[in-house]
């Protein structure tokens, strides 16, 4: 069956043991993931945390590959003025992931532990043995050693890692493509990440790929490539009550406070509470 999938965002063999004591001290946090998670999800579907918690905690019940693997920094880029892509070279073979993932982030001398969703495709691992992360510069250990500190051949470690509520492998179901429709919501058009690829996508799926973009402190001119798709102010009920369908899933990323916006919203228009998904690990 066909289905719309709308995404909602803002600004997803053995342990290498050997790997693992090179690059980590005995005390490192591999050692001490925990069984239990403390985000969980209200009747009406929005998340909220009882304490900060850091990455392991949040995912401790997540499934997560056995592989870790060494990677090595081939190439940092600016995407914006927060936002730094980086661009890991992975020489393990036995190392993958699906589109949507995210990786534990293990880093030499940081004793807390990162958690960053994939912005590349699965196809380019395998071509070229290459994976790529987009990090936001904030206060948080990880994020902030990846803007300060790190430099082309700096060696990290990874982990691929995957929430499996609701996945299914529908194995020998035919499924017609259906579409996507993104809200994408920045402050400013400097901070939209990845237009330029969602603009091509646009144009490559005409009809199956759409964008709106939502700007909330825009002060210069939007150039005119970007006009058609740009929308003044937060991403409103009424933006998305039109996508509301029996078959149509609803994904969203961001910050927690967000998240609880949108999922608040969605109830509002009547999105059943299963159809509902985010990251859950920020």
């Amino acid at each position: 069956m066909a289905h719309a999938t709308i995404y909602v965002g803002c600004t997803v063999p053995q342990l290498l043991r050997g790997a693992q004591s090179r690059i980590f001290p005995s005390h490192s946090p591999l050692g001490v993931l925990r069984h239990s998670a403390f985000c969980y999800c209200t009747g009406n579907g929005t998340i909220k945390s009882k304490r900060k918690m850091d990455h392991l905690e949040r995912t401790a019940n997540n499934f997560r590959q056995e592989v870790i693997t060494q990677a090595k920094v081939c190439g940092i880029t600016n995407e914006s003025e927060t936002v730094k892509r980086l661009r890991l070279a992975i020489a393990n073979k036995d190392f993958t992931f699906k589109a949507g993932q995210w990786v534990d982030f293990f880093i030499p001398g940081v004793s807390v532990v990162g958690g960053f969703s994939i912005c590349s495709s699965p196809g380019l691992l395998e071509r070229e043995g290459i994976l790529e992360l987009a990090v936001k510069h904030t206060a948080h250990p990880p994020a902030h050693w990846i803007h300060t500190e790190c430099t082309l051949d700096s060696e990290v470690a990874l982990r691929v890692g995957a929430d499996l509520h609701g996945y299914q492998e529908g194995k020998g179901n035919r499924h017609k493509l259906g579409t996507a429709k993104l809200h994408y919501s920045a402050k400013n058009t400097s901070e939209l990440l990845f237009k330029k690829n969602i603009l091509g996508l646009m144009k490559a799926f005409p009809g199956k790929i759409s964008c709106c973009f939502h700007v909330t402190q825009q002060r210069s001119q939007i150039c005119k490539e970007l006009q058609p798709h740009i929308t003044e102010g937060r991403i409103s009920e009424k933006d998305l009550e039109k996508h509301v369908s029996n078959d149509t899933s609803w994904y969203i990323c961001g910050p927690p406070p967000m998240i609880e916006s949108i999922s608040k919203l969605l109830t509002n228009i009547g999105v059943p509470r299963n159809r509902v998904f985010f990251e859950k690990w920020w």
